[in-house]
């Protein structure tokens, strides 16, 4: 302890004062003296500019200032009156505000999205890093304000698009990892800042988003696909790390298939960067890293998207071998597709010496089958694999030997095509690069005589045999739909795109509903496209689905169905009497408790011709209340009957082709079956149901 007896004195070399003092021990102590009034000048002046700043009362530091001011000898009528003068009370204008929004019935909801969304705003527009870095550190701890913030998804909305904007700012980062920590890993899997912080990077990216694949299938892995390869792809340090853990993962995984599926997209993905090359990397991660051989070749071939003789020679060998590589070595996605365009792109010639190898390898990727466990192979099953070689071959002679698009010389083959389609997926992949390419010719379609084309009659048995590759027949159906046909005239144009609708058709009647549906609602808002084929699309499917009905379905099909451009017509067409297929179908939903209540619409498309002439309004969309108390019971009747007959169509409305009880006429007319609905009112209307979506022209050709 110092003794409390001190003296100033000064020396002859300095001229700051200083204060001598004495220790318990006797010792004399010199210390400096401060210069605290020079000190306090500049304390009471910092306060001072403080408190001249707006609404500065209400500032979380006000205290701690009014404390370092008293303590520096302040005065307090000086303090007040600052204070007071540069009180603007703006925080409590905008509570008055938002208090006199909701007295004028604006919901209170509302009103604090109002506010929020314009705090963000403002927090986006002057938002400092550097300033928000020297508050957090100030702070030595977690503010408790940042903790309130945190839990409300609107502020941390906000906090995931500054962190965006900076990357660079600590406190942002740490918010980050708070908001993780708190259990908000699925909103940080689309922040790319994530990316940055490991621990971070594998809780919120990797673990929510693997997790939700796995659990979701394929719906699920189209959905979070792009978000995820785009996080994955942000560095090459999240890159190789994602890929060794789902390399590890494929291994020990019950699902390796969705596993490796994650693998080859993050390949594909990383692969349309030029800069990268990382052809190589994939396939030391796998046990095909022991045979560098069959590496090398497979990189060089991928690096040039070109097959090479030499290296399918060298990838022929080993796999020919006693001790094969990996099947998942050639079972890369753009080797495959490279395969399959080189063996059944007619304009591709290739060498009958090699033919065979490229037919081993393509047969040996698509039929053979490993087990594997702890790393090691335990056995391989070639049993499919000498059949599917002979198959694949067999289309490739066929295709080849094609002369010309018409399709005249496939009708002596469809036993043989229909038998490839089924017997594996691989023949039914090549058939359908082979149709593309044939279709995709600039004068394929004015060779037809106004027929279904054969090539197209295909696609039926294509979508009846493989569910996994109805999008890329979806996607080949958009592209013919979208086509222009310039050289054609418009009856013929509008024909073919009936024709190529009736494909759309089958393929909802096989199970891929929504996509096709969802499609020809953009159409429905394109005027480009011509209405009377979206009608005859309504029509189809509203005579082909009965109820009930899922939310999924109704909510694709309503936007078009209550299109009046589209279904008035039908609606106007409908007997007297009759409950019309758009009508029955509104009513079924509103039945379901399907259809969203939209009380006092005069605009609804769903009026009857009666109702629409007297100009009366509806308030639901099915059936009004006058036109069902005047319903007879005949009518009843015949509508619970036409609902059983539509039910019976639509479970049986397209069935397997059977080679056994076929004969190869029969299906060269795609197994037609036919069911005549007659009209009541008018005998000489007939709709003409075909299973394959192929419609007759005219009665004599019934």
């Amino acid at each position: 302890m110092m003794s409390s007896s001190s003296e100033d004195i000064s020396t002859d070399h300095e001229d700051d004062p200083v204060r001598v003092t004495q220790s318990d021990s006797g010792e004399e102590v010199v210390i400096p003296v401060v210069e605290e009034e020079e000190d306090e000048q500049v304390l009471l002046q910092d306060c001072l500019d403080a408190f001249v700043s707006k609404d500065f009362i209400m500032e979380p530091a006000v205290f701690a200032f009014l404390k370092r001011y008293f303590q520096s000898g302040g005065s307090p009528e000086q303090v007040v009156q600052l204070l007071s003068n540069n009180y603007q009370a703006v925080a409590q204008t905008v509570n008055l505000l938002a208090e006199w929004l909701i007295l004028t019935g604006v919901p209170a909801i509302d009103v604090q999205h109002m506010v929020e969304s314009h705090y963000s705003q403002l927090i986006v527009k002057y938002f400092d890093p550097k300033k928000a870095d020297s508050i957090f550190s100030e702070e030595g701890e977690t503010p408790s304000w940042l903790i309130g913030m945190i839990q409300q998804i609107t502020w941390r909305r906000l906090f995931y698009q500054l962190a965006e904007m900076h990357p660079d700012c600590v406190m942002l980062n740490f918010t980050l990892k708070l908001i993780s920590d708190a259990g908000f890993q699925e909103e940080i899997a689309n922040v790319t800042t994530a990316c940055q912080q490991i621990d971070i990077f594998s809780r919120s990216v990797l673990q929510t988003t693997i997790k939700s694949i796995l659990q979701g299938g394929e719906d699920a892995l189209m959905r979070m696909l792009p978000e995820f390869t785009k996080m994955v792809c942000h560095g090459e340090h999240t890159y190789l790390y994602t890929m060794l853990i789902l390399s590890n993962l494929s291994q020990e995984t019950s699902h390796p298939c969705i596993v490796r599926r994650l693998i080859e997209e993050l390949e594909r993905a990383s692969s349309a960067q030029p800069t990268h090359d990382i052809s190589v990397l994939g396939m030391l991660m796998t046990p095909s890293a022991k045979y560098p051989r069959g590496c090398i070749a497979m990189a060089a071939m991928l690096n040039k998207c070109a097959l090479n003789p030499a290296d399918i020679t060298v990838l022929f060998k080993l796999f020919s071998g006693k001790d094969p590589p990996p099947v998942q070595l050639i079972r890369h996605p753009s080797f495959l597709e490279l395969l399959v365009d080189s063996f059944f792109n007619p304009a591709v010639k290739l060498n009958p010496e090699h033919k065979p190898k490229y037919s081993y390898l393509l047969s040996y990727a698509c039929s053979v089958i490993e087990t594997w466990r702890g790393g090691e192979r335990r056995s391989i099953n070639r049993d499919e694999m000498r059949r599917t070689q002979q198959a694949v071959d067999k289309l490739h002679e066929f295709i080849h030997n094609q002369q010309s698009g018409a399709g005249t010389e496939i009708l002596n083959q469809l036993s043989m095509l229909y038998q490839a389609i089924g017997l594996s997926p691989i023949c039914s992949m090549g058939l359908l690069h082979w149709i593309r390419t044939t279709v995709k010719n600039g004068d394929y379609f004015q060779v037809q005589s106004g027929q279904t084309p054969v090539h197209l009659a295909l696609l039926d048995e294509l979508a009846n045999c493989h569910p996994l590759q109805h999008p890329d027949i979806l996607k080949l159906l958009i592209e013919l739909f979208e086509t222009s046909f310039t050289t054609l005239d418009e009856i013929s144009t509008l024909d073919i795109k009936k024709t190529i609708l009736d494909r759309m058709i089958h393929l909802l009647s096989r199970g891929y509903i929504i996509p096709v549906i969802e499609y020809i609602g953009r159409c429905a808002n394109n005027q480009d496209i011509d209405r009377s084929l979206i009608r005859h699309f309504v029509t189809e499917v509203l005579e082909m689905v009965a109820p009930p009905y899922s939310p999924e379905f109704v909510n694709a099909m309503l936007p078009i169905v209550e299109n009046e451009a589209i279904t008035g017509p039908l609606i106007d067409m409908a007997v007297e009497g009759e409950l019309d297929s758009v009508s029955e179908f509104l009513e079924d939903c509103k039945r379901l408790k399907l259809l969203p209540e939209k009380k006092g619409d005069p605009s609804s498309p769903t009026k009857s011709k009666k109702d629409r002439d007297l100009g009366k309004e509806r308030t639901d969309h099915g059936w009004n209340k006058e036109r069902k108390d005047h319903r007879s019971r005949d009518h009843r009747s015949r509508k619970d009957k036409t609902r059983k007959t539509r039910k019976k169509v639509r479970t049986s409305d397209v069935d397997e082709y059977s080679s056994e009880s076929e004969s190869d006429e029969d299906r060269n007319l795609s197994s037609i079956r036919i069911s005549a609905k007659k009209k009541s009112g008018d005998k000489k209307n007939l709709t003409l149901r075909i299973s394959s979506s192929h419609k007759t022209r005219n009665k004599d050709d019934v």
